[in-house]
């Protein structure tokens, strides 16, 4: 399954569960006045925002390289990715505002046998959309649909703190309230922890050592131990990345035994590690 077709299946399942949750939860938590569960019922809606910026990111990343673009445009995953991760951190916000007004006027929902119904039907699903998202994504590599997955689990948390809540709201008026903070504290954790993981990419990345250490065994196996292979860095444009390195040759070989063998290299690499790679020569002392 290639990354474009698997965004758009992940996105089109999650909008119309998302979409039928949030129709069931919204009412459910205005019939009987629940900061909480309107507040969960929002983030499953920001649930199929979010999904719908992952068909189009699926749509957008997929196009080939070209011109004004000659990396590819692989990166509107990543694009896509901190825009979900805006959505969550406005919701949170607003959660977190309704709890504190809500607190403040000492507000008290009542709870009965259809919240506890839709609020456990919630979790189930909405944990099973993660678990789908998440294998999309290890099958894919679809960094966008991962942060998918992560805004399911966290509707699934949330909807799980809420059921919690549900069982004690008679014996705690402030129930509902602490319960809406609680839930936009999460949204505000998973928002950051996408934000980080995205950000990083996007400003560049180190190969991990493991991949460093793949590599130079991999050359060993052509090439003589005095290479010295060094200096890696990873670009990392999504459907294609670019690496760059150094290597060490004795200064006595002449400019064009030197490109041969930093081509040869280059060549070993496409074909072990699917790299484009660009390497830089250095006299060994």
């Amino acid at each position: 399954m290639d990354k474009e077709k698997g965004g758009y299946i992940e996105g089109i399942v999650s909008i119309i569960v998302n979409n039928i949750l949030f129709v069931a939860k919204l009412w459910v938590g205005i019939s009987i006045g629940s900061i909480a569960i309107v507040a969960d019922a929002w983030h499953t809606l920001s649930d199929s925002i979010s999904s719908v910026v992952v068909v189009i990111a699926a749509k957008l990343s997929s196009r080939k390289a070209d011109k004004e673009h000659p990396f590819g445009h692989g990166r509107w995953e990543q694009i896509a990715t901190l825009f979900i991760a805006f959505i969550l951190g406005i919701i949170g916000f607003e959660f977190l505002r309704e709890s504190v007004i809500g607190f403040r006027n000492r507000e008290e929902a009542q709870f009965g046998v259809l919240a506890i119904v839709v609020t456990a039907i919630s979790i189930l699903l909405k944990e099973a959309l993660a678990q789908y998202a998440f294998y999309i994504a290890r099958k894919t590599g679809n960094e966008a649909v991962k942060a998918d997955g992560w805004h399911h689990r966290t509707d699934a948390l949330s909807s799980l703190i809420v059921l919690a809540g549900i069982l004690f709201a008679r014996r705690f008026w402030w129930i509902d309230s602490v319960l809406g903070a609680i839930i936009a504290l999460m949204i505000f954790y998973a928002a950051y922890k996408i934000i980080i993981e995205t950000v990083d990419k996007l400003l560049g990345e180190d190969p991990s050592q493991a991949l460093i250490d793949e590599i130079t065994n991999e050359v060993k196996k052509y090439y003589r131990d005095d290479l010295m292979l060094h200096h890696f860095h990873l670009h990392n444009y999504i459907l294609h990345k670019e690496l760059t390195l150094h290597i060490r040759l004795n200064k006595n070989l002449s400019i064009e035994t030197g490109h041969q063998i930093a081509s040869d290299i280059e060549r070993i690499i496409m074909q072990r590690f699917g790299l484009t790679t660009t390497i830089h020569v250095e006299p060994l002392k």
